[in-house]
């Protein structure tokens, strides 16, 4: 399944003359080349688009997979322990300030 033809080969292809024209021989040749690379690219895009197709749903099957399984909640525990600090800090300054020394004495 190799492409034998380039768009370029094909573009810069010269047939040799026979004195009444191109050999006729040679011009079926070349272009039965030419159609045994669209047969190849044929089979390269059916084949690429079964390959898409599979792709696309396994795909929507992964999403639905995720879709149905129950979501946890997010752990904000260092956000959490962040937040209780400040709280404690804030707790203890007021004390300070409310209650003066006394209480640390």
């Amino acid at each position: 399944m190799d492409i034998k033809l380039t768009s370029k080969m094909i573009l810069e292809k010269e047939f040799k003359k026979n004195f009444k024209g191109y050999n006729v021989e040679e011009v079926d040749s070349f272009l039965d080349e030419i159609i045994q690379d669209y047969e190849t690219f044929e089979k390269v895009v059916a084949q690429l688009r079964e390959e898409n197709g599979r792709l696309k749903e396994e795909n929507r099957q992964l999403k639905e997979e995720m879709d149905s399984t129950p979501k946890r909640q997010p752990i904000a525990s260092a956000a959490a322990g962040t937040t209780n600090f400040d709280i404690l800090k804030r707790l203890s300054n007021l004390e300070k300030h409310v209650f003066g020394s006394k209480l640390y004495e």
